[in-house]
């Protein structure tokens, strides 16, 4: 039940980051809306249960068919960038 867990096939649309906070997939989306590249998240969290595993667990950021190398390119830049300013912060 919990172990293949893929994102649904959408009709012109592929899925380009999977987590299981919606926080940062709506930080992604807004950078991607930054970027002039549309999307939309598609969560399959369980309000009424807190669920850590499996399907329920997870959303998932899409963006069209089209913009997929854009948007796959622009989040491994954010990825990278979030890396190198975490790695290069002085803790006091």
């Amino acid at each position: 039940m919990f172990k293949d867990h893929k994102p649904d096939e959408i009709e012109n649309w592929v899925c380009v980051l999977e987590r299981s906070t919606k926080l940062e997939l709506e930080m992604a989306k807004n950078y991607l809306s930054n970027l002039m590249i549309p999307s939309n998240i598609l969560s399959k969290q369980d309000s009424s249960y807190n669920l850590g595993v499996g399907d329920m667990a997870l959303a998932y950021l899409y963006v069209p068919i089209d913009y997929e190398k854009k948007a796959r390119k622009a989040l491994e830049e954010l990825e990278k960038s979030d890396f190198d300013t975490e790695e290069g912060e002085d803790i006091e």
